[in-house]
């Protein structure tokens, strides 16, 4: 019997591999992003050293890692897949992050972590969504990387504004007692799994809650970074 083989999410090109999702053509054409501060992930003249911001003024976060900035095509899958609930393009995804994490891992650019958390949703609107984004991404990853994930490390204690609606300053208050950690975090290399960072208040409040009570090291990782 023949079999209809799978494609490609973005070409719609025939996959060799059907469970990738994205062809390899467009998942080369994906990591053209702009040379970026390992620190803070925003655009820098060395990939290696952290950026005169950081030097300045460090994230809580020790390094930061994405595929692509929020622009197309990738963005147009995250939304699919965010807001028309297209989950079954979680894999495909999360591959594009692994991918980018195992290049991390050749250039000696990260920690083998400890455990994994993902950024939470508030259950009304997780029940409303129907899912968690960031935890689909995180469940593959960490069994790719066998590492501990506690997909409710992190809880969301009280809802929030939407943070897209809001400016840098507003989103840092509005995500003042918005979560709480609950697994054992001291001298642990932990993972933050997000879809997408903007400003960085979400992951940075989180971190600044984990390396409170402990955490060796915080790396954050996501699909898109805003540049």
């Amino acid at each position: 019997m023949l079999t209809i083989p799978g494609l490609c999410w973005l070409c719609q090109m025939p996959l060799a591999c059907a469970h990738w999702g994205i062809c390899s053509r467009c998942t080369r054409a994906l990591h053209t992003t702009p040379p970026c501060c390992p620190r803070c992930g925003l655009p820098s003249g060395n990939t290696h050293l952290p950026c005169g911001r950081c030097l300045l003024k460090p994230p809580v976060w020790d390094s930061l890692l994405f595929v692509t900035d929020y622009c197309p095509p990738l963005n147009q899958l995250v939304q699919r897949f965010k807001f028309n609930g297209t989950v079954a393009l979680a894999p495909a995804l999360a591959r594009l992050l692994m991918l980018r994490v195992l290049e991390a891992k050749h250039q000696q650019r990260w920690c083998k972590p400890d455990c994994m958390v993902s950024v939470p949703l508030h259950s009304r609107r997780a029940w409303r969504r129907g899912f968690n984004q960031s935890d689909l991404l995180a469940n593959y990853l960490s069994r790719w990387l066998q590492c501990d994930y506690f997909p409710k490390g992190v809880r969301r204690v009280r809802v929030a504004h939407t943070q897209h609606q809001l400016n840098a300053r507003m989103r840092r208050n509005n995500l003042k007692g918005a979560f709480r950690v609950d697994f054992p975090v001291a001298g642990r290399h932990i993972i933050i799994v997000d879809d997408v960072v903007t400003t960085g208040s979400t992951v940075a409040e989180i971190a600044r809650l984990l390396k409170k009570q402990g955490a060796a090291t915080i790396q954050v990782w996501c699909l898109c970074r805003t540049l």
